[in-house]
């Protein structure tokens, strides 16, 4: 079993309004993720934080939702807080923020394939990979899937330190994802790059 982590908790400061209630095609970018996920996990967390009362209401699809109530102190607080209701079956996590509502199902479901890669510094040699990370045309995105071993790991992490932390220190066990997925890299934290998603799309 994988469970499913969405990060909405963020003030969204730049965009204006709540990305998590941005439309993309039919729905919004939250509800467009909590699809994506429950087709291949369960359950699916999402985190609130700014504007908890108003995403929550507004999203149609169901999901575990938490709360983190220091949301301001920055997005790795609302990540401890979405793996400390990570059910205890969970073999792994399939993490991702709400400002990547194009990733495509193909890729998810490359993610939560295979979990054996070659190590990069023991060619031919077959290990458990602990991260799978999707790429696209050379660059790292979202989501990522981590094993459960690593939870502790993330949520050791201080306030100021970031989950990348934990990515790049297990370079050595990740499985990198390619494919022609683009939707890996848009993040959308501003008016235009929304613009942009759209016209992508039409």
């Amino acid at each position: 079993m994988t469970a499913g982590l969405i990060l909405a908790a963020g003030e969204s400061r730049r965009m204006g309004t709540p990305k998590a209630l941005l439309r993309y095609g039919d729905e919004s970018f939250l509800d467009a993720l909590i699809g994506r996920f429950q087709a291949r996990c369960a359950p699916v967390i999402v985190v609130l934080g700014a504007a908890a009362q108003q995403v929550r209401a507004a999203t149609g699809r169901t999901a575990t939702f938490v709360e983190n109530g220091r949301w301001e102190s920055g997005q790795t607080s609302s990540m401890q807080c979405g793996l400390r209701a990570v059910p205890a079956g969970a073999e792994g996590v399939l993490f991702t923020l709400v400002d990547h509502p194009a990733v495509k199902m193909e890729t998810i479901d490359a993610l939560l394939g295979p979990d054996v890669a070659a190590a990069r510094d023991q060619p031919g040699q077959g290990i458990r990979a602990l991260l799978r990370v999707p790429r696209y045309r050379g660059q790292n995105g979202h989501p990522i899937w981590f094993s459960r071993g690593l939870i502790p790991e993330f949520l050791a992490l201080a306030e100021s330190g970031a989950a990348r932390d934990v990515v790049r220190a297990h370079s050595g066990v990740t499985q990198f994802v390619d494919g022609d997925d683009s939707g890996v890299l848009a993040d959308i934290d501003d008016p235009a790059a929304y613009r942009a998603l759209l016209e992508a799309g039409r």
